[in-house]
């Protein structure tokens, strides 16, 4: 396993890689798995806690045993919420649903795609950015049956085992991407409503250069959706941020970069060509 999560020590923030457990709250953590970040939330060493997001395909027991480091050798989370439901982040859910024995939570628009009925649409192969866009083709489009697991989150926005936060619909990547948000202190997970990685571009990806980006172009099928649910994110202005791809960003640097995504998303973000864009 490498870099192996099972020592107490957190990883630095400038130096986050595949296996690498990074704490942004006392009681929010990341796990970075392969290309993408799985979120623990609840204080260590509690019983009391969630997973947000499953991973990539064959992740299971790294997810599992970061757990056990962090909640104790009988971890077991209240549930799995889901931001949306891509490959890359839903990759262990069954796995780890039927492991736990726990429920499944994602938004109502994203049901058909966690329950087999329904393929997202195809990566935009053709769309502005750099090789991981061309070879997005190659990706897995086969969508997930968590039945009889998978619940819809409430339309009250509560969030179950995280009474202190609230979710916020995202759209624009997928119809029913969702974002969570704790007023208290301002932090934010979103999933890949934005990420701070520019996720086509292979050498930023293998570099983890941090950049404020809009959500992956080859992924994402509607543009005034995701910039509206950007422009929504910014209002609230997060103090810290956990995305699904890239290093958490928080502070001045955070504020001052979402607000400009926010503002010129068009530009920033929209790519200038693809099928997605027409």
């Amino acid at each position: 396993m490498p870099n192996n999560p099972l020592n107490s020590k957190m990883m630095p923030l400038t130096s986050i890689k595949s296996g690498d457990l990074f704490e942004v709250r006392p009681d929010v953590a990341g796990l970075t798995v392969k290309i993408v970040n799985v979120c623990f939330v609840g204080h260590p060493g509690s019983s009391d806690w969630v997973l947000i997001d499953a991973g990539m395909p064959n992740s299971k027991e790294l997810i599992a045993e970061v757990a056990v480091s962090r909640f104790g050798e009988n971890a077991r989370p209240k549930a799995i919420l889901l931001t949306h439901g891509h490959f890359d982040h839903v990759g262990s859910a069954i796995e780890l649903a039927e492991y736990w024995d726990v429920p499944v939570y994602a938004h109502p628009l994203e049901m058909p795609y966690l329950t087999g009925e329904k393929y997202y649409p195809y990566p935009d192969t053709q769309v502005e950015g750099g090789l991981l866009a061309k070879l997005s083709g190659l990706f897995p489009n086969t969508p997930i049956d968590l039945r009889p697991r998978i619940h819809s989150l409430s339309d009250d926005g509560s969030v179950p085992g995280m009474p202190d936060w609230r979710w916020i619909a995202t759209p624009g990547h997928t119809q029913g991407h969702v974002s969570f948000f704790r007023d208290s202190d301002r932090a934010m997970i979103v999933g890949d409503a934005f990420v701070t990685v520019r996720q086509d571009e292979l050498y930023q990806v293998l570099t983890q250069h941090q950049e404020l980006s809009g959500p992956p172009r080859y992924f994402t099928p509607d543009w005034d959706a995701a910039r509206d649910s950007v422009q929504r994110l910014a209002e609230l202005n997060p103090r810290v941020v956990l995305t699904g791809h890239g290093r958490p960003m928080e502070g001045e640097a955070l504020g001052r970069d979402l607000a400009a995504l926010a503002r010129d998303f068009d530009h920033i973000a929209r790519p200038s060509h693809g099928k997605s864009v027409q």
